[in-house]
């Protein structure tokens, strides 16, 4: 039996970023990953004040792995229980596991192992809130609107990323670092009542369907990815994307600072040239609400990013990084929406949060594990090799795409 979401609005076909239903999704999201953001800053101050910066490093990191282990297994709890129920509880936890960091500091000098295991708690918890977190934006509004949705998330993902920082700093200069994990709680725990107040589509093939085992319903997941057309190799050219370009864009960047000489001020006006960037296309792509031949413009947007993220390594100045920056942000901005789209459009809802939890492995739980071999790989080869092989692996990616003729010709629905 096919599966079908009954999304609310389908009859008016209001667009997305008038809707009130996406608007408090929206605020919800936004609050949440500002939270995010703050915690982050929040722990890696911590880690840094209890040991040495390599020690801090593996405390920051320690989340991934859990993320990494169990996202496919989250993916099966999504689906299982449905995107918004599991979004809300894993919050509630996610928001009580940050108060508890927040409480140790007040009452002690927690050591490196506490912070430790804050932060695996916080990853497993984020296993099973990241694929349901992904699969909700397809319920919330028509069919038509999910180029839309994907728009306003990555606006929503850019200001959580501008705010973030500063709101970690100051909370730190406020509160300390209590006060920063203070501070994240509160941002994460605001998201919940919005949450519980939006309209989200009816899964009916859900109530009828036997649960199984986990595993058994995770290969089934698999088999579906594998055996659809476009979701095959889309899947593919998403992790290779997430793969060749987070390790240049983060570890990376800073590296490339360092040898340039470029500073903290330097790094920064780089990062704000791809968070505009990146901003603009989701803001296009919120207000035009689709764009024609989606495959083929991810797999352009992917292999023209490819070549500007190795160009960035070449250049000399701080305003020639930030206008290639801004070249990577448009480019992967747009291809990322797309991307994101792609597989809600092509994906039954009643396995969206499985296939969100594989399209989304490599750049939550994988990637960041590959932080220490790009920092090797700087450090015997220099930054030019680096980013020239990551940017390969990228436009591997758009290669892929582009090959497979489903996927070069699939459409977003209007």
């Amino acid at each position: 039996m096919s599966v079908t979401a009954v999304r609310p609005g389908a009859a008016d076909e209001r667009p997305a970023h008038r809707d009130p239903n996406v608007l408090r999704w929206v605020g919800a999201y936004t609050s949440s990953a500002i939270g995010d953001n703050v915690y982050y800053i929040a722990l890696s101050w911590a880690a840094v004040q209890a040991g040495t910066p390599a020690q801090a490093g593996l405390v920051s990191a320690a989340g991934a792995v859990p993320r990494a282990l169990l996202m496919l297994g989250g993916g099966v709890v999504a689906d299982r229980f449905g995107p918004r129920r599991v979004v809300v509880g894993s919050g509630a936890v996610r928001c009580a596991l940050v108060l508890t960091a927040a409480g140790l500091l007040l009452a002690t000098s927690p050591g490196l192992w506490a912070l430790g295991a804050v932060a695996v708690l916080f990853g497993v918890v984020d296993a099973v809130f990241l694929p349901a977190a992904g699969a909700l934006p397809a319920l919330l509004a028509p069919r038509s609107q999910l180029a839309r949705v994907q728009g306003m998330r990555g606006l929503a993902t850019r200001l959580a990323t501008v705010l973030g920082g500063p709101l970690g700093g100051l909370g730190v200069a406020l509160g300390g670092t209590a006060g920063a994990f203070g501070l994240a709680a509160l941002l994460i725990g605001v998201s919940l009542p919005m949450l519980l107040t939006i309209r989200v589509g009816r899964l009916p093939a859900d109530d009828d369907k036997a649960r199984g085992a986990v595993m058994a319903e995770l290969r089934d997941g698999l088999r579906r990815i594998r055996r659809h057309p476009v979701l095959r190799p889309l899947v593919l050219a998403i992790a290779l994307s997430d793969l060749g370009f987070v390790g240049p864009m983060n570890l990376g960047l800073t590296l490339l600072s360092q040898q340039r000489g470029w500073g903290s001020s330097g790094m920064g006006w780089v990062l704000a040239g791809f968070g505009t960037g990146a901003g603009a296309a989701s803001l296009l792509l919120a207000l035009r609400g689709w764009v024609p031949r989606a495959g083929l413009v991810m797999a352009v947007t992917a292999v023209a990013g490819s070549v500007a993220i190795g160009g960035l390594a070449q250049v000399a100045s701080v305003a020639a990084g930030a206008c290639v920056a801004l070249c990577i942000g448009l480019l992967a901005g747009l291809g990322g929406a797309l991307s994101g789209a792609l597989v809600q459009a092509q994906t039954e809802p009643a396995y969206a949060g499985r296939v969100i939890s594989v399209s989304t492995l490599v750049s939550f739980g994988v990637a960041p594990l590959t932080f220490p071999v790009v920092g090797w790989a700087v450090e015997r080869w220099g930054t030019g090799p680096v980013f020239t092989s990551c940017a390969a692996i990228c436009a591997l990616s758009g290669i892929i795409a582009l090959c497979s003729r489903p996927l070069r010709h699939a459409e977003l629905p209007r």
